[in-house]
């Protein structure tokens, strides 16, 4: 144990005299571009194809080579500025520029220039270090991608020297750990007002009324206790009292720059994690990728409460019907940012009233932004750091297709089918209803004849039980159909009005 100890305090004084060598020292104000960033969940992409990507205000892309390694540049050839994001993934594993067929390692090393006049002219100029790609320092863990948000030989250095915000269960290999599927989406509200809003318990069960309790029953009193004091690199931790008689502890915490978890401990020893990471993309703009991570008790049940259910969720369905949860919040986000920008106070505190300890959390939150981050998320120079005007159209806010579907091949695949089977159900309801006429026609007709020739009326005629099949069976298909287009529609847009969840 002793050991273990004296290696680890080995490796954390080896890291601090190469932070000194390199000249990174332990700041007063945090330092935002100096952190990884989770900025994709590997299994929702398309390795066929560049990804464009926002970091801090900058233009990225990420992209998967030959060997399966994930790189990441700034989004312009240097050539002439085209976006790489709309080039292609060679068969050789290299990024292909769409607008002069300049190709790149993974490396950001420039490979290929065939305008050039000979191979040797082509080796001189790929050489130059004027034609490389700009290149992020990129690794993925967990099944996510990360990204240093510098580039450049210092920022590979140091990017060396500190890990990622891992969730610690998962790097358990207990099989009473199980993760449940990642979730991804763009928000359109900023990274404060997204961390803002997961500390916060006293909204739970009134924003999300029906979901997660009742807007009437269970606005109760609660209050936060701090349990770790507030640290520029460390972030801060808080206890929710009271708790049910199941419960031991429920824990919020945050872990700059992106990280924050809700944890609840059941007295029969499980545990359930809500692991979330919020990163900054652009000025008025998040982008959120969380997960739900459960540890069995010892007997291996689940915590009291809970269920399986969503483990046997196909992940798709598990994207699409978050969009229940996520946007009970999103319009209340979006307008609370632009109504605060509003204010024009330099001090969040002058522009709130925040009486009940619920709110702790949320204003310890605010005081380490301002006081241990500068206040400010500083954008790229690049970047038009405007916060955007309020959204009036709510069906943009509402956006699940430019936010998710079209980036995440899980959910594109799942809508290709839904859309086949759909198109069938219409063509199956139409071949049935022919079907139905042809054979009513038919009985019709030889109905008619045989009581023309017994002298009986013809409107005693009727259709037959086949007919009445065909007939049922287009009613079913073609219901089938419509059901799955209406479902469809979570894929684009899902609207939401609090005023009408009863």
């Amino acid at each position: 144990m002793t050991t273990g100890v004296n290696i680890a305090n080995f490796q954390e004084e080896t890291i601090d005299r190469s932070r000194e060598e390199l000249g990174i020292k332990q700041e007063e104000t945090f330092q935002w571009t100096k952190q990884w960033y989770p900025v994709a969940v590997v299994e929702f992409l398309d390795t066929s194809r560049p990804h464009k990507i926002q970091l801090l205000g900058k233009e990225l892309v990420l992209w998967r080579d030959g060997s399966g390694k994930w790189a990441c540049f700034e989004d312009f050839c240097p050539h002439r500025l085209a976006p790489l994001s709309e080039g292609r993934v060679e068969s050789d594993g290299t990024l292909w520029c769409s607008y002069h067929a300049w190709r790149f390692d993974a490396q950001g090393n420039c490979v290929g220039i065939p305008q050039s006049k000979d191979k040797q002219t082509e080796i001189k100029h790929s050489s130059n270090s004027k034609s490389c790609a700009v290149a992020y320092p990129t690794q993925v863990c967990q099944g996510l991608i990360w990204v240093w948000a510098e580039s450049g030989l210092q920022a590979q250095q140091e990017s060396q020297l500190r890990k990622p915000r891992l969730i610690p269960e998962l790097e358990s290999d207990s099989d009473r750990v199980v993760k449940f599927l990642w979730n991804i989406r763009d928000f359109p509200y900023g990274w404060d007002f997204f961390i803002e809003n997961v500390i916060d318990p006293a909204h739970v069960s009134i924003s999300h009324h029906g979901i997660v309790g009742s807007r009437y029953k269970d606005a109760n009193y609660c209050n936060l206790s701090n349990i770790r004091p507030m640290s520029t690199q460390e972030g801060f931790s808080f206890a929710v009292t009271p708790v049910e008689e199941t419960v031991v502890e429920k824990v919020h915490e945050f872990q700059p720059p992106c990280y924050t978890t809700m944890t609840v401990k059941y007295k029969d020893g499980g545990k359930l994690i809500l692991p979330m990471y919020t990163v900054p993309t652009r000025p008025g703009w998040c982008r959120y990728i969380g997960c739900q991570v459960l540890v069995r008790n010892e007997a291996g049940k689940n915590p009291k409460g809970l269920s399986s259910f969503p483990l046997l969720m196909p992940t798709w369905f598990g994207h699409i019907m978050t969009s229940l949860f996520l946007h009970q919040d999103l319009v209340l986000l979006h307008y609370q940012e632009k109504n605060l920008a509003r204010q024009q106070h330099q001090d969040w505190l002058d522009a709130v009233y925040t009486p009940n300890p619920q709110d702790k959390m949320v204003t310890t939150f605010r005081q380490w932004f301002k006081n241990r981050a500068g206040g400010n998320i500083p954008w790229d120079s690049g970047c038009d750091a405007q916060l955007p005007n309020p959204e009036s159209d709510k069906r943009q806010l509402f956006d699940v297709w430019n936010t998710h579907t079209k980036d995440c091949v899980v959910c594109r695949d799942a809508l290709t089918n839904i859309n086949r089977f759909k198109v069938l159900s219409y063509v199956g309801a139409l071949v049935c209803l022919l079907i139905g006429i042809i054979i009513d026609a038919r009985t019709v007709a030889f109905r008619m004849t045989t009581t023309v020739e017994m002298n009986i009326s013809p409107f005693t005629v009727t259709p037959s039980t086949e007919f009445w099949v065909a007939i049922v069976g287009a009613i079913v298909l073609g219901t089938i159909g419509y059901l799955l287009q209406k479902f469809s529609q979570l894929f684009y847009v899902y609207e939401f009005e609090h005023s009408r969840n009863n």
